[in-house]
């Protein structure tokens, strides 16, 4: 770990009191064995005064190592795909996981930066998981898309839907017929599933739409696509 760093987290006992010294010993356990603590705080408390960047930087490193612990509790949950609710290569080396709803704005401006990364990534799947927060009605437009995963149809029911714009009976009815999906055979296990994907999002600390789940990495937002390859990369050096 960076020495900057570690001091940082030590002079935060002076600073924030037991609290701090409780951070620093989850973000770096152990590496304070065998140290006068209390002389240590004295001696570095101006040095983390004078650099205030490290606490959020600690900060940022404890979230991340909760999220990663959140993640490998869940998994299996989070990466395996509802039947065909996913894109791009079925056996990939990296599992991008978008967290969605059918109201979301945001989700539905990101489809084509989706569509470009399974294009320019061979080895690349993403899967998708109905996360209906925003209305009753995105809890109905996900039950029909697990109709539409289940037929096959997943892909062009989701794109238009989303291309129908806010979700009413009406739109879901159109995309259904668009694509062919039959409407009325709704999974007896679609309740459920999104159950599931609400109980794994909040375990995860996710409480909006879009978010992504990558390799050990939690994000949120209509990420550009720099920042989604540059995860992605992450996930496949480190998996």
């Amino acid at each position: 770990m960076n020495r900057g760093v570690l001091l940082g987290m030590v002079a935060l006992g002076a600073v924030c009191g037991a609290g701090g010294m409780f951070l620093a010993d989850r973000v770096a356990p152990g590496e304070l064995g065998g140290v006068d603590k209390a002389k240590v705080e004295r001696v570095v408390r101006d040095y983390v005064l004078a650099n205030p960047e490290l606490i959020p930087q600690a900060m940022q490193k404890l979230q991340e190592r909760d999220s990663a612990k959140a993640v490998a509790a869940s998994r299996g949950a989070i990466e395996q795909p509802y039947a065909g609710a996913w894109i791009g290569n079925p056996k990939g080396d990296v599992t991008l996981v978008e967290y969605y709803d059918y109201n979301c704005g945001y989700c539905r401006a990101i489809l084509p930066t989706l569509q470009k990364l399974v294009d320019q990534d061979p080895q690349l799947r993403i899967v998708f998981k109905e996360l209906p927060v925003l209305s009753d009605q995105s809890r109905v437009a996900a039950r029909a898309a697990l109709a539409a995963a289940q037929q096959n149809r997943f892909k062009p029911f989701h794109d238009a839907l989303y291309a129908a714009g806010p979700v009413s009976d009406a739109t879901i009815a159109a995309a259904g017929r668009t694509t062919g999906v039959n409407l009325a055979a709704i999974p007896r296990d679609a309740d459920a599933t999104i159950r599931q994907n609400l109980d794994v999002a909040a375990k995860l600390g996710i409480t909006g739409t879009p978010s992504w789940v990558v390799g050990d990495q939690v994000m949120t937002g209509a990420l550009p696509i720099d920042q989604l390859q540059a995860a992605i990369a992450r996930a496949r050096a480190t998996g």
